[in-house]
């Protein structure tokens, strides 16, 4: 019963050791070729796409996040439209008219956020 377990066991020990390796060399290597590890820069924080505040009641424009969720409304507008484009024969036509309405009101979504300027970076 042993002998059945024995390959995975072999790799499992090959695996978690050729892992330990590669993580002690990484960071005992990276350590050493660094130029220069503590660079002010790389240490400073970074988010949202601008620099971070001193205060957190600071009030800073969302059009940053109003285009990330634009993004992913998008985005999920594709990921409908990839099975539907596969099934598109065995549902017809009332999946064709239902998947217009879908980018209809995507569209318009679109349009509106377009001409509202959410899009713009001033």
């Amino acid at each position: 019963m042993l002998s059945n377990y024995l390959p995975a066991l072999i790799f499992l020990i090959i695996a978690t050791g050729l892992a330990a390796v590669l993580l002690l060399l990484g960071t005992g290597l990276g350590r050493f070729f660094s130029q220069s590890p503590n660079d002010p820069e790389k240490l400073s924080s970074y988010e949202c796409g601008f620099e971070a505040f001193e205060d957190s009641r600071t009030k800073f424009d969302v059009r940053y996040y109003l285009v990330a969720i634009l993004f992913i409304v998008f985005d999920l507008e594709i990921a409908f439209l990839f099975p539907w484009a596969v099934a598109l024969k065995s549902i017809g036509g009332a999946g064709l008219i239902a998947m217009g309405i879908f980018l209809g009101i995507l569209i318009v979504g679109f349009i509106y956020e377009w001409k509202r300027g959410a899009l713009e970076w001033d």
